[in-house]
């Protein structure tokens, strides 16, 4: 470094404390920033941990149709036995580890149609249940906490006339 010269006045205590304020309030913004930035990684974080089991439900989900229609199959055709139960005992097993993750059926038989959650096939005419309302559903759907990871194939009541 140079000597400072006559004519370089030192700076005065105004412009000292000014900048000394600057990069204050430079650190203040830099810390508020990256607090800001850690706590949306960990909400992100978190969101990815509560929603990860949902790919491999959605997976599951054709093995669970096919339980379901096996379970349906054995018991219109009055074949009660062992095999029956064995698949009912099968399919409750999946749907208990699901739920462990926080992954369940939704109720739709008899409630009214929501386009959030039923997915309307058709509509049938039905004097016992007032117009929209779910009358049968050809698939369960599923969600996993709050979120809908299948809405649910429904039919609905259609007005009578």
């Amino acid at each position: 470094m140079s000597e400072p010269t006559p004519t370089d006045a030192p700076p005065s205590v105004e412009q000292v404390e000014r900048e000394r304020d600057e990069f204050l309030e430079l650190l203040r913004r830099t810390q508020a920033d990256f607090e800001n930035a850690r706590q949306r990684f960990q909400r992100e974080r978190d969101q990815e941990r509560r929603y990860a089991a949902g790919p491999l439900a959605k997976d599951l989900f054709a093995a669970l149709d096919n339980l379901e229609r096996a379970l349906e199959s054995a018991q219109s055709a009055a074949e009660g036995g062992a095999l029956a139960e064995g698949v009912a005992m099968v399919h409750q097993q999946i749907l208990d580890a699901l739920k462990r993750h926080g992954i369940v059926p939704m109720q739709a038989l008899h409630q009214p149609f929501d386009p959030n959650y039923h997915q309307a096939v058709t509509q049938m005419p039905s004097p016992q249940y007032p117009p929209n309302t779910v009358t049968q559903v050809l698939q369960q759907g599923y969600q996993l906490h709050e979120r809908v990871l299948r809405p649910a194939s429904v039919i609905l009541a259609a007005p009578t006339s």
